[in-house]
């Protein structure tokens, strides 16, 4: 089991708290932005055989990929950019949804989260449509995993 396949200790809910204490106590745009470039930079190196056709996130400004696996009635995901900011951006989304069972994940509101966290309003049109092909990309994975 690597650290991507860890089983999340806080519900969803619980996490999302976090982050918003996270993203409070650092105040301005350009912390936050930082922070969550900093998150990027803990992601575990994709494998080449990862970053497939197939993995790539459709609408975002940078290349992201996102590869899924489901394990023990639990999606598991693992992603790359080669942007900081998209890697970031996608780093922010594992935290929230790896591990979580299909169904957690399809009950929780991300553009909600989101918008609690004032992502969206901090990125260009271009970053927030791709942040939210992101989760459109989780939420697919999660809707096929309850199939």
């Amino acid at each position: 089991m690597t650290a991507t396949d860890a089983i999340p200790a806080l519900a969803i809910d619980e996490v999302l708290s976090e982050l918003v204490e996270e993203f409070d106590l650092l105040g301005d745009w350009e912390g936050r932005i930082e922070y969550v470039i900093d998150l990027g930079k803990g992601l575990a190196p994709l494998p080449e055989s990862d970053r497939v056709e197939t993995n790539k996130v459709p609408g975002c400004a940078a290349q992201v990929w996102l590869s899924t696996r489901f394990a023990d009635g639990r999606l598991f995901f693992d992603a790359d950019s080669d942007s900081a900011l998209s890697k970031g951006n996608i780093a922010l989304l594992l935290k929230l949804y790896s591990g979580r069972e299909p169904a957690e994940i399809l009950a929780f509101d991300a553009r909600a989260a989101l918008d609690r966290l004032g992502l969206p309003s901090a990125l260009t049109r271009q970053r927030a449509n791709g942040l939210n092909s992101m989760v459109g990309r989780i939420r697919e994975a999660a809707a096929a995993g309850t199939a």
